[in-house]
């Protein structure tokens, strides 16, 4: 598609249009389909006041699947606009949180940080807000902190960059080493503190030509300043931010006219004296080359769309010029050329080897034919290093999603086309542009009235989903098939997957967008690859990434029938690791100069080494002076230590019925590690017991002299034994499984509270069908057969709910306020009612996230 027709030297500086290198254009044709709508959300009718898309407006999509948008808020009765901002999570689209953003203007750029935990607003005023989670809930935000450039409105904005950079290797996606698949890039950031940390601030570029820096202190303080891009200051219509390795900024600039230049500038951030200093330099500019062709010189006055490629991707940009009705696309990318030295000095000087005096230029990847108007642009989030030599290799991984950028039209239909290539990779078409794709843009006849088009939209951070808010505030999420419309096979349709999943695990990103493409024949496999990879990696690194992975599966098996039962034992495993850490921390030393291993390391490697079924003699080798806790401390702890021991039981009474893989706790049965994690807490408790007998846990047992705990430690052990080597698992011994049996009849058996009531919309869309939703108005889903089993294991609405993570019962209709999980459906009180250290302890590993890694969301007192 880019092929130069003829060698021309290219653009230095800011040059005549006329010396340019030609690419052969290339028309956005190509096979039809790679998207379809997931879903649609629209605000309800009301008589007095509605909700209609700003202008301009904009959207942000963070990495936590968290979207922003904005609306005015129309008052029929006062005549006036509320300029609002609206933050949804894609699993719950309808509970969207809608602030009236205190923005006298309309606002004109969204912009989320690098945790997605973050955001900026900005309009055409010049003020700046900055939103926080309030109490860490993602539908509750306040505005804390901002900068103002008075009167002048926003045009870009940006977070500093921190300096993280992480790399795809698209090409090394079946390596077995996480490194080579992703590898940190050397990136300087913006602005760093004493030691090298990072910080945080934000930088603006405003219309009339000021950039302004406000930089966020350690103490809370906010300092900013504000220099000119240029000495001569122009009119800035449109902008955009980039940043380079070597921790320096990138702004480009537009008036907003195709025959004017597009100006780039190097700007340089530093604290001097604690006062914010800027220094800015010019860079060399370009001129579109539509402005070159004869036929079109005049044809498209304006320039209506300006982007970096990518935020740490500086030297590359994509143009967009429009009329009234058409559009053409350029990529234009920098690179550093020699200059040609003229002969005569060369005989005096000769220029040999690396001193060859080198100078940036630009040069036009490629261009599009005619098009229907552009009206949004979305680009990808996928850190994929593409240079300009990649081409041909960005032409053999075509098919893998994170190469395309998204183009929205006047005529509702969008394009996804390689990033640099402008290839069509696969195309949607809306309700109102339904037609052939060969049929070319100039002859389709025009339908009267406005067309219903994207006015905004974004692509997730995989690059799986797009999310559009069209003319009339509607939000519309859209699929993008990780083969983009192709015929692939199913393996490669998989390495995708798993290449994605893999990624959001490194990172810690969201992947919630992955799941919209996970059919239920693709789970078995997707999680078996998934822990063969995982296991592939060293210690150190499966330790960092052991509860991610686990949280991983649960959300995979929630999508298949057959599977479903496997979410409860990933659930559960995931509450077991935390209880571990948490009572394996409250350990100490009795003597603090104790140079080996924590009391911690030691219990689990006594109860490793010794296998003896008897706990007294296994409680004897250990220290007990290290196990003593403060008396409220162990009581505080016991509705913990009750579900350890309510778990073990239910377990060891379901081994005669092993071979059902559909009851929970089924996969409990195999695992050496779990059973291992058990075996030490019921030491532990044991020893604990000796102190304070009330936070044993309590068993209904049919003798008064029974020892439930021995009893129970014996079998458990016993079990452990058969599994605790991965690679030489036994079954039980027919005495293990006879004693089993008997198990309800000694103690009663309890009822495992498994999961809360899944409310998520990602289960009902398997089956492709496009979903109806409204804003503020729960949906009343017909429920899918996964999610029908699925509620099997879940209490029915009506009964009396329960802390899932406190393990308090709340009763039936809870009084106190309570947070759910936007990914689990984990359901807890907002507010402690404990005092105690070691429960706040407890409390603080899930205070910003859930176990799972999912966000907070506050629920309403009548959730049930």
């Amino acid at each position: 598609c880019v092929r130069a027709v003829r060698s021309v030297p290219g653009v230095t500086g800011l040059v005549s249009p006329a010396r340019r290198t030609e690419p052969v254009p290339c028309p956005l044709r190509g096979r039809a389909g790679g998207m379809d709508l997931a879903y649609v959300c629209e605000w309800e009718k009301k008589p007095k006041s509605n909700h209609c898309p700003s202008i301009p407006l904009v959207c942000a999509w963070s990495c936590r699947n968290l979207i922003a948008f904005t609306t005015d808020l129309r008052n029929e009765e006062e005549k006036d606009l509320t300029h609002m901002v609206h933050i949804i999570d894609t699993e719950h689209p309808w509970d969207v949180y809608s602030v009236n953003s205190g923005h006298t203007e309309v606002i004109t750029c969204l912009e989320w940080d690098q945790s997605g935990s973050r955001l900026l607003s900005a309009d055409a005023d010049g003020h700046i807000k900055c939103w926080s989670m309030t109490d860490h809930l993602a539908n509750s935000w306040e505005n804390t902190v901002g900068s103002m450039v008075e009167g002048d409105p926003v045009v870009a904005l940006s977070w500093l960059h921190n300096g993280v950079k992480l790399a795809l290797h698209v090409e090394k996606s079946g390596a077995s080493n996480f490194g080579e698949k992703f590898s940190r890039v050397k990136f300087s950031p913006s602005l760093t503190l004493f030691g090298g940390k990072p910080m945080e601030g934000w930088i603006a570029v405003t219309i009339s030509g000021l950039v302004t820096v406000s930089l966020l202190k350690p103490n809370g303080q906010v300092l900013t300043a504000t220099e000119s891009l240029c000495r001569l200051r122009c009119r800035v219509a449109l902008a955009d931010v980039a940043f380079t390795g070597g921790g320096n900024i990138v702004v480009a600039t537009s008036d907003g006219s195709s025959t004017s230049p597009v100006q780039f500038y190097k700007v340089c951030v530093s604290v001097v004296n604690e006062k914010c200093k800027i220094d800015t330099e010019i860079l060399p500019s370009l001129f579109m080359r539509c402005t070159t062709d004869p036929a079109r010189k005049d044809k498209y006055p304006a320039i209506t769309h300006l982007k970096f490629l990518a935020r740490d991707m500086s030297e590359q940009v994509l143009l967009c010029a429009s009329n009234q009705n058409n559009s053409i696309v350029e990529c234009w990318s920098l690179r550093k050329e020699g200059l040609p030295v003229n002969n005569i000095f060369q005989q005096i000087s000769p220029v040999v080897g690396d001193k060859q005096p080198m100078i940036l230029k630009w040069r036009i990847l490629s261009a599009t034919n005619d098009l229907d108007r552009v009206s949004a642009v979305a680009l990808p989030k996928l850190p994929i290093s593409l240079t300009n030599t990649d081409l041909k290799v960005a032409n053999d991984t075509k098919f893998f999603p994170g190469l395309g950028l998204a183009l929205a039209f006047h005529d509702g239909s969008v394009h996804i086309v390689h990033r640099l290539s402008l290839q069509m990779m696969a195309v949607f078409y809306g309700s109102s542009s339904q037609r052939p794709v060969d049929e070319p843009a100039l002859k389709r006849p025009r339908t009267a009235g406005p067309l219903v088009h994207f006015k905004a939209m974004q692509l997730s951070w995989t690059s799986l989903a797009l999310a559009g808010v069209d003319s009339h505030g509607k939000l519309s999420m859209l699929r993008i098939s990780p083969s983009m419309g192709h015929v692939l096979d199913m393996n490669m349709s998989l390495r995708h997957l798993l290449f994605l999943l893999e990624y959001c695990m490194v990172t810690g990103y969201d992947w919630w967008d992955i799941l919209l493409h996970v059919q239920p024949s693709m789970v078995q496999n997707l999680v078996e690859k998934l822990h063969e990879e995982y296991m592939r990696q060293n210690a150190a690194l499966q330790q960092v990434l052991s509860t991610r992975i686990v949280a991983m599966k649960a959300s995979l098996c929630k999508l298949s029938s057959s599977t479903i039962a496997r979410v409860c034992d990933y659930h559960a495993k995931l509450f077991l690791i935390a209880i571990s850490c948490t009572l394996k921390s409250l350990l100490r030393p009795h003597f603090l100069n104790t140079p080996d291993k924590s009391p911690g390391d030691r219990l689990t490697e006594i109860c490793s080494k010794i296998t003896d079924v008897d706990i007294d003699k296994v409680m004897i080798n250990l220290k007990t002076e290290e196990f003593v806790l403060e008396m409220t401390t162990l009581q505080s702890l016991q509705q913990l230590i009750q579900w350890v021991g309510d778990f073990v039981l239910y377990l060891l009474a379901s081994l005669p019925n092993q071979g059902s893989p559909v009851r929970p706790g089924h996969s409990f049965l195999r695992d050496g590690a779990s059973l291992g994690m058990f075996r030490e807490l019921m030491v532990v408790i044991r020893i604990w017991g000796l102190l304070k007998p009330s936070c044993l846990p309590v068993y209904t047992a049919t003798s008064d002299t029974q020892d439930s705990m021995s009893l129970l430690f014996r079998l458990l052990t016993k079990l452990w034994l058969c599994c605790r080597e991965e690679n030489h698992i036994t079954e039980p011994d027919d005495a293990l499984i006879d004693e089993c049996c008997l198990l309800p009849s000694q103690l009663l058996i309890p009822n495992i509270d498994w999961l809360p009531i899944n409310d998520g919309i990602i289960s009902k869309l398997q089956n492709k069908q496009l979903v109806r939703l409204q804003f503020g108005k729960a949906p009343g889903l017909v429920g899918h057969t996964v999610s029908s089993q699925f509620d099997a294991f879940v209490r029915a609405p009506g009964q009396p709910k329960i802390d899932h993570l406190r393990r308090l019962h709340l009763g039936a209709y809870p009084t106190e306020e309570c947070k759910s999980c936007t990914r689990c459906g984990c359901v807890t009180m907002l507010k402690s009612p404990n005092k105690v250290t070691a429960v706040k302890q407890w409390e603080q590993r899930w205070i910003k996230n859930c176990l799972c890694g999912g966000l907070w969301r506050k629920m309403p007192l009548s959730y049930s």
